[in-house]
């Protein structure tokens, strides 16, 4: 049976202008895909709408990349030690989130764990997918684990400056992507498109109500099971939709990325803690959050934590949080206060 989720909102968002219809534009960022459905006259002119989505993706990919050699975020990461560097301020304002989120969480999420993302294969070269890939040795993952570390990154909030202190690795893919919808939605507002759907690698963001009154309906990223035995009538049931009102999704699994090593299988979410995948079965986490740059760095941070420890987290920080573990008769689903406060 299908459920729904829908926030609770002071007032219904009006209809759109008579006469709107829903136009929808695509692109590629961050190497994935980028998509937008928007609400707007028959005859409005796309072409320039279209240039300032790309326009947005375009700044956080050259600020924040680690796959572009000349962004900022990468002549950070090779800068000398003890150097100060003054970032963008779409920059600094993500990393200053991420830092607040890896405070919170204790680590859970560690924007500095560049280095361990990059020793598993999961970085911009040495790809678990390629031929001669291996699994790090002990010293390679000691010589991580010595990079990482939130509590080294200090940040000059005036000066917008950052200190390198030593061959410290930020990697902000688990918040970019996020980020950039944020962007996107906010430069949608300011040019008078009031209803969207953003969405950019899985990470959705919605305003407003499409032109029949209906919200922006997305239905909850859920893993699929690999054999026919294991998909169930059962799982089939676990189907859910959102309304997003005002409202962005992220989700964080372990099934699309991974690597196996004999019977061992490598997740690509590393917990920063003790620099290993996760392995405590959970096999995703979604987050219902008001901006998608939250959802997505809470979506990881939940993730390591895994079921029992994220969900109690979620709870107590008020986070509407979906966990799907794996049980002995398959997928189990978990959810938080503030997610089932959600449910029609």
């Amino acid at each position: 049976m299908r459920r729904t989720l829908v926030p609770v909102i002071d007032t219904p968002p009006l209809p759109p202008a008579l006469g709107g219809v829903v136009h929808t534009l695509q692109g590629e960022t961050m190497g994935t895909s980028w998509s937008v459905k928007l609400v707007a006259d028959a005859a409005r002119r796309l072409s320039p709408l279209h240039k300032l989505i790309q326009d947005q993706l375009d700044t956080v990919v050259a600020q924040m990349s680690t796959w572009k050699t000349d962004s900022d975020l990468s002549r950070y990461n090779q800068a000398t030690a003890g150097s100060w560097h003054r970032l963008p301020d779409e920059f600094f304002s993500v990393l200053e989130y991420a830092l607040d989120v890896a405070q919170a969480s204790n680590g859970a999420y560690d924007p500095t764990a560049g280095a361990l993302v990059n020793a598993w294969g999961f970085g911009p070269t040495r790809r678990y997918n390629e031929e001669d890939f291996v699994a790090p040795s002990s010293a390679e993952l000691d010589f991580a684990r010595a990079q990482c570390g939130w509590q080294r990154i200090q940040l000059d909030k005036t000066t917008h400056r950052v200190l390198q202190p030593g061959n410290a690795y930020i990697d902000l893919s688990a918040i970019a992507k996020g980020y950039g919808v944020d962007q996107v939605a906010c430069a949608l507002l300011q040019r008078g498109i009031d209803s969207f759907l953003v969405e950019v690698g899985g990470e959705l963001r919605g305003t407003g109500v499409k032109p029949d009154g209906q919200p922006w309906w997305c239905a909850l990223e859920h893993p699929v099971s690999t054999s026919l035995a294991a998909a169930t009538a059962n799982e089939s049931a676990i189907e859910i939709i959102a309304a997003l009102y005002n409202l962005s999704v992220a989700t964080s699994g372990d099934y699309r990325r991974y690597f196996e090593d004999g019977d061992t299988r490598f997740s690509h979410t590393i917990d920063p803690r003790n620099g290993e995948p996760i392995s405590h079965g959970l096999a995703s986490v979604t987050v219902l959050h008001r901006d998608c740059m939250a959802a997505d760095a809470w979506s990881t941070a939940l993730g390591v934590m895994g079921a029992e420890q994220g969900l109690a987290f979620a709870d107590r920080h008020d986070l509407a949080a979906l966990f799907i573990q794996r049980g002995k008769e398959g997928f189990e689903e978990h959810m938080s206060q503030s997610m089932m406060a959600l449910l029609q």
